[in-house]
């Protein structure tokens, strides 16, 4: 006789798979002091959503990090060592036109905001609007979005519209971004060799934005354009 068949044990179900957690994006941190570059480091990395990618002290750095791609959106400084910040964005603008850039710096958005807008960032924060304005920032540029302070809209919409408040008045609109440079250079104490040297320029070129400079700003001599950028720098310009 036949043994009866045993019943079949039930099959427990397989346990649901849970959606994989979305990647979290990855920022590449430009900035020469080692502080600040920890420190936003650590505000990243807290995040369920962000990650950093890498850290780079100056230009030069984050061109070789970049070289081997990955990173989603690049936070740097405006003022490091070896190039200027509105030419590293520039230059990031044409190597990495896919690479969003937020710029977080100490100096001063009314002066600042716009020219790094025009030489192709997507934001600009002052290092003061603290760490949950930053990652709103981030967020927002990531998705797609331009981040500019509440004030420093406004102004660009008065810009733009044509309206020019007293807030937006500023004697550095009428300078290219290269005299703007160089002014900042002469604050510092270059002179036009140091500046010719550090920017790639004949000293016959220095001379000849020194001059634009002086007119433009309505100086009388050369003394008068030294002590003028020595002073903004000092006051609101911020240090190097």
């Amino acid at each position: 006789m036949k043994r009866p068949a045993k019943p079949k044990r039930p099959v427990a179900p397989a346990p649901p798979v849970s959606p994989a957690a979305p990647a979290r994006k990855r920022i590449l941190i430009v900035d020469d002091h080692p502080f600040m570059r920890a420190g936003l480091a650590q505000l990243i990395e807290r995040q369920p959503d962000l990650m950093v990618w890498g850290e780079a002290g100056n230009p030069a750095e984050a061109q070789a990090c970049l070289a081997a791609g990955g990173a989603d959106l690049l936070l740097t400084d405006m003022t490091m060592p070896g190039r200027s910040g509105l030419d590293f964005i520039k230059d990031l603008q044409a190597l990495h036109p896919a690479l969003p850039i937020l710029v977080v710096s100490m100096h001063d958005e009314v002066i600042y905001a716009e020219r790094a807008l025009r030489a192709g960032a997507r934001g600009y924060i002052m290092k003061e609007a603290g760490g949950e304005n930053l990652l709103a920032a981030i967020r927002q540029i990531l998705g797609g979005q331009v981040y500019v302070s509440a004030r420093m809209s406004g102004l660009l919409i008065d810009s733009f519209s044509g309206r020019r408040t007293r807030d937006s008045q500023s004697p550095f609109g009428v300078l290219t971004d290269r005299e703007f440079e160089i002014y900042q250079l002469i604050g510092q104490g270059k002179n036009t060799r140091e500046i010719a040297t550090q920017l790639g320029l004949s000293s016959k070129t220095v001379d000849v934005h020194r001059s634009n400079l002086k007119a433009k700003l309505g100086l009388k001599d050369m003394t008068a354009l030294v002590r003028h950028a020595v002073h903004w720098l000092e006051t609101r310009g911020g240090t190097p």
